[in-house]
């Protein structure tokens, strides 16, 4: 007989890593601290309770790259996406759902289903050792015993319980015509070549505007169980620092010294906005220094007055708040096992991905994952240019890390075509070069059309396998 797979935490992720494991006929035993041990966000021991009903967001399969993930995911038989479409409410071009009779729905199934065995109580500390096989999904707010308990395993500094997260930008709607590429000073640092970062001048009178609509700008507030969240010197939001004083910033993370205008040398700016690579296909760019708490849509506005940032297009927008997730790329191996203890298997936020549809796509990895080795079947993970196989890549490897006073730079990400390996420069079908918003469209169609065609390919293989 098969032993049982133990799923910690029956949120997102750990329902959806429970539905896949049992569907392959693998014995499931999920574990729910709720609702006898409360969390300072959820209301009830349901499962997969969400806090917004249009938390699933665009689901714009062609456009939009998290409504591509709900594409892939209901083609691996996901029951997220399977619950979310039958409690579906009217959103426009987003996937809202009713959110009590979703997650009622999620609950009863997984609870009738004959491979599912629902374990209330909290798992306090490191799962037992005869536990040959653990999924750990205990999202943002895990219990403090077994976060000790994970820190004991990978060392102090490689599970967070705090986001410091800045802007990250689509390395291709940056306007080099004003930006440039030059570290300070030219310094060659360990893999660089002197060239590592994308520098955005100003001069004074764009520089006090860019400190007045950082001062003046919405932000946002800390939820209840935030509210003592510290900031660390190492990682003040800019808009903090921008209120020390008119000149902290450019004598903080804008400084200009060392950095020469490659297009006007005979200029010296007055300060520099500095972004550096962010991952290994060197797609993305990330604000160095740039955490925030202003609100999105003032983020946007606020930094495309930056020279060279005028078009730009966000990954990621900034934010500061509680989180708990593990330094990924350094403590779990590329089937999302830890490395230190390989019986014990992650998904969900815990591993470093943003958001609640993001989070369910881990879990399906996850749970798909633990079955094919409780079976003994190989498991090829997804290619790198799907959804799913972007995001295992960003979590597990295709982020650059560096340090900075906090420690590692890791940071949990949304899905985005960012992480895709990028598409051949797209032209009209006369080979003419299109306009900039033409181009932005059939680029995205692009990275749709090939990643769909890949996770084809990819399940039908897969269910071949299992069907064997």
């Amino acid at each position: 007989m098969t032993r049982p797979i133990h799923i910690i935490g029956a949120g997102m992720a750990g329902s959806e890593a429970a539905w896949q494991a049992a569907g392959a006929g693998v014995p499931v035993i999920l574990h729910e601290m709720r609702p006898r041990v409360g969390t300072e966000a959820h209301k009830t021991g349901g499962f997969a309770e969400l806090v917004c009903s249009n938390s699933f967001r665009s689901d714009d399969a062609e456009q939009n790259a998290v409504g591509l993930l709900h594409w892939e995911m209901r083609q691996a038989g996901s029951l997220i996406m399977a619950m979310a479409d039958r409690h579906q409410v009217p959103a426009g071009g987003a996937l809202a759902v009713d959110l009590e009779a979703f997650s009622a729905e999620v609950t009863e199934t997984l609870r009738r289903h004959p491979l599912v065995t629902v374990a209330e109580g909290e798992v306090a500390g490191l799962p037992p050792a005869d536990w040959a096989s653990v999924i750990i999904a205990t999202g943002p707010l895990t219990s403090p015993a077994l976060a000790g308990a994970i820190q004991s395993l990978t060392g102090e500094d490689q599970l967070a319980f705090f986001d410091a997260i800045a802007p990250i930008v689509h390395r291709e709607t940056i306007d080099m015509d004003v930006a440039w590429f030059q570290s300070r000073y030219d310094k060659v640092g360990p893999g660089g070549t002197g060239k590592d970062y994308i520098n955005c001048p100003m001069n004074r009178e764009q520089y006090e505007t860019f400190v007045r609509l950082l001062i003046e700008g919405e932000k946002g507030d800390f939820k209840e169980w935030e509210k003592t969240t510290p900031y660390f010197d190492g990682c003040l939001p800019i808009e903090v620092m921008a209120e020390r004083g008119p000149e902290t910033l450019r004598h903080g993370p804008m400084k200009p010294r060392g950095l020469t205008n490659a297009h006007k040398p005979e200029e010296k700016p007055y300060a520099v906005v500095q972004l550096r690579q962010d991952n290994k296909l060197g797609t993305l760019y990330n604000m160095v220094g740039f955490q925030t708490k202003l609100k999105y849509a003032e983020q946007v506005k606020v930094f495309r007055s930056i020279p060279g940032l005028e078009r730009a297009e966000f990954a990621r927008l900034g934010g500061l708040h509680r989180n708990t997730f593990l330094n990924s790329p350094r403590v779990l191996d590329g089937s999302l096992r830890l490395k230190a203890e390989p019986r014990l298997r992650f998904a969900g936020q815990i591993t470093g991905v943003e958001g609640y549809v993001e989070s369910a796509a881990m879990g399906l990895m996850a749970g798909r994952m633990a079955a094919a080795e409780a079976l003994g079947r190989p498991f090829h993970l997804p290619p790198p240019t799907t959804a799913h196989g972007a995001l295992i890549n960003h979590i597990t490897g295709g982020h650059i890390e560096t340090t900075d006073q906090r420690g590692s730079s890791f940071q949990p990400m949304n899905v985005n075509f960012g992480l895709f390996p990028p598409v051949e420069k797209v032209r009209s079908k006369d080979g003419k070069r299109l306009k900039h918003a033409e181009q932005a469209v059939e680029r995205k169609r692009a990275y749709t059309a090939r990643a769909r065609a890949d996770f084809e390919v990819w399940i039908g293989h897969a269910q071949a396998k299992a069907a064997e």
